[in-house]
């Protein structure tokens, strides 16, 4: 059982928290993009402090978005890249499933068996069984580290077949640009890892649904989210904020666009 996040302590409430981490994560912001977005809204913090609660909050809440999660398909696409980590050229490991759901990645510094047996011992132990299917490329190093797991897996390699996981690189490759490459292995790690838990949670396929099933998913997708976060939903919200932290989030001057408002607080 994951335990609940508590916020107790900060000088913002819970909703300001989860909504600065929400946006860096979902979203191809940078730190100060979401400072600047924050501000716009009259919500004066740094930079700094948006990357410390990051530090703080985002793995819990990936673990219990994670948890939560149905059991992946079981036709798995395995795929290596490039990145660039402090000026060094190394390589990311990832696999997805059938459906486009990110099971994994892994940032190794070499290409070989080594790193391709570390990142199936770390799937088959995460998701507790076999795929009946292994989409790669034709690196060789695939084989060999199911032939020492020891694990009887068809493994399918021709072109175009691994289109699935090369697709999936896209928003890491944004992200990449975004942040001007990243800084070190761990921190590489820890972003992605995170970043997979809730790019799972908010990808929905909308070009494949209707626009209400697409609602509905996104409904739910963000209400898995509050629980992850521990906040309740507005609507279901009791207990006030405290006053010292209220925010103004909408000017009224440029709600109503009639000039600006007088003592009573009306347009």
């Amino acid at each position: 059982m994951i335990n609940k996040i508590m916020y107790r302590g900060y000088r913002f409430p819970p909703e300001i928290i989860q909504r600065a981490v929400w946006l860096y994560y979902r979203f191809t912001l940078s730190l100060r993009d979401v400072e600047e977005l924050l501000a716009e809204r009259g919500i004066e913090v740094t930079h700094e402090t948006i990357r410390q609660w990051g530090i703080q909050f985002e793995p819990a809440i990936a673990r219990d978005l994670q948890s939560r999660r149905p059991r992946p398909h079981s036709r798995w696409h395995m795929d290596e890249m490039f990145v660039s980590i402090g000026g060094k050229r190394m390589y990311l490991w990832r696999a997805v499933d059938h459906e486009g759901e990110v099971l994994d990645c892994l940032v190794q510094s070499r290409r070989n068996k080594r790193a391709a047996t570390k990142l199936m011992r770390k799937l088959l132990k995460k998701y507790g069984f076999v795929p009946t299917t292994i989409v790669t490329d034709h690196l060789a190093a695939y084989a060999a580290a199911m032939s020492d797991l020891r694990v009887s897996v068809r493994q399918e390699r021709g072109k175009r077949k691994d289109n699935r996981a090369e697709s999936s690189h896209v928003p890491i490759r944004r992200r990449e640009r975004k942040m001007q490459g990243f800084k070190s292995p761990g921190s590489a790690q820890r972003f992605l890892s995170i970043h997979a838990s809730i790019y799972n949670n908010f990808n929905t396929c909308r070009h494949l649904i209707s626009a209400a099933n697409y609602r509905q998913l996104r409904s739910e997708a963000f209400a898995a989210w509050r629980r992850a976060a521990g906040i309740a939903a507005r609507r279901a919200r009791t207990r006030p904020i405290n006053s010292s932290c209220v925010i103004k989030l909408t000017n009224p001057c440029i709600r109503s666009g009639r000039g600006p408002a007088d003592d009573s607080g009306r347009a």
